[in-house]
């Protein structure tokens, strides 16, 4: 089955600290083998191990897609060889500079946090190679921490409205469904990795949850 639970560290917020594509995942030097394992053997990537920023929450911190990478702040010259040896890397120097928090991508779109300046669209459009908007879900500008893209869907903090889902589906290309993870978490983006492939999510997720983000992100048994 494409799915599975695990914790990180002894946390249940996967998001917060692995950021995936279809190509790759990014995730902090503490991961451990098991955990690597599962990764690729489910996402069907390589694993890239690095920190950023020199913090282990590199998906907090990242925002990803087939394409590219955008950070929000210039990275170390070890941090920047590593990427950029796997996927191209984009400074994007904003106020809201923790871009994984603030960018929800796949590679049909990216819906971004309301206030990011125009030139961050500009540098994001580009580096991403897709359509940017900016967007809140539930009223947060926190997308990429209140919601999940892959190719194949989007899933979002339960409170989202329909014009918040209608934009973010615009965007991103793929229909949204909502739900929460982590045993009530609604910030769900925080919760889990997933790319179109498969999803890895926090430990105390429940069965029905499971069967939402299954249904949400077209990943199925």
């Amino acid at each position: 089955m494409p799915v599975g639970r695990a914790l990180l560290g002894g946390s249940p917020y996967l998001g917060v600290y692995v950021r995936a594509s279809d190509r790759l995942a990014l995730a902090p030097p503490s991961l451990s083998p098991v955990l690597e394992g599962e990764l690729r053997r489910l996402l069907g990537v390589d694993v890239v191990r690095t920190t950023v920023l020199d913090s282990e929450v590199v998906g907090a911190l990242v925002a990803l897609n087939s394409e590219g990478a955008i950070v929000g702040d210039s990275v170390g010259p070890r941090e920047e060889a590593v990427i950029r040896a796997r996927v191209p890397l984009t400074v994007v120097r904003v106020v809201q500079n923790a871009l994984g928090n603030n960018v929800l991508a796949n590679d049909h779109g990216a819906l971004v946090h309301p206030e990011l300046p125009e030139r961050a669209l500009d540098a994001i459009r580009s580096a991403l190679k897709v359509p940017v908007r900016r967007g809140t879900l539930a009223g947060l500008g926190t997308v990429g921490m209140a919601g999940v893209a892959t190719n194949q869907g989007v899933v979002v903090h339960p409170k989202a409205t329909d014009r918040e889902a209608e934009v973010a589906e615009r965007v991103l290309g793929v229909p949204v469904h909502r739900s929460t993870a982590n045993f009530g978490v609604p910030i769900v983006g925080a919760c889990l990795v997933a790319n179109s492939r498969a999803f890895l999510v926090g430990e105390p997720t429940t069965p029905v949850e499971f069967v939402h983000l299954q249904e949400g992100l077209k990943i199925l048994a």
